[in-house]
């Protein structure tokens, strides 16, 4: 003679209880994703989530260097007439965002936008006689003189 325990409703709860707690306890084990930076030429795009961020705080003085120096580790092929389309994060677009180049701030203002177009052509001028067939374009969150986001793009001129 077998019993049943739980009637087939209640079982069918207690299955979806389950579930729902597991679903719960996995989802709070998840680190929060850094804000995504995404460049576009063309139809073509790339995303990077940030290299260094601390979840909106500034990023420790002592690491600042170190961040801005990790290399990129998405790239995008340009033509030195195309235009290069830059997106933040709102979030990040209401601290603002300065654009640096080989780790050297590049612009003297915050960016307050999410979005921006710049030509290609800005990113490749050299000095007279010299050819640059890549450069690293590094965006950074900053909230006054604090930096609270980097990420990095590598930009190859199309041969």
């Amino acid at each position: 003679m077998t019993v049943a325990l739980f009637s087939g409703s209640r079982r069918r709860t207690a299955v979806a209880l389950g579930a729902v707690s597991a679903g719960l306890l996995v989802l709070s084990a998840c680190d929060k994703p850094t804000p995504v930076a995404t460049l576009t030429v063309g139809t073509e795009s790339v995303h990077s989530e940030a290299a260094c961020y601390n979840d909106g705080d500034a990023i420790k003085e002592s690491q600042v260097q170190e961040c801005l120096n990790k290399k990129a580790e998405k790239t995008i092929t340009v033509a030195a007439d195309d235009r290069i389309r830059f997106g933040v994060d709102p979030e990040v677009a209401d601290n603002g965002w300065t654009i640096f180049l080989g780790g050297e701030q590049a612009e003297a203002e915050p960016y307050k936008k999410t979005y921006r177009t710049i030509s290609a052509g800005a990113f490749f001028s050299a000095q007279p006689g010299e050819t640059v067939d890549q450069t690293q374009v590094t965006i950074v969150e900053n909230t006054g003189k604090k930096l609270t986001g980097v990420w990095h793009f590598q930009l190859k001129k199309e041969s």
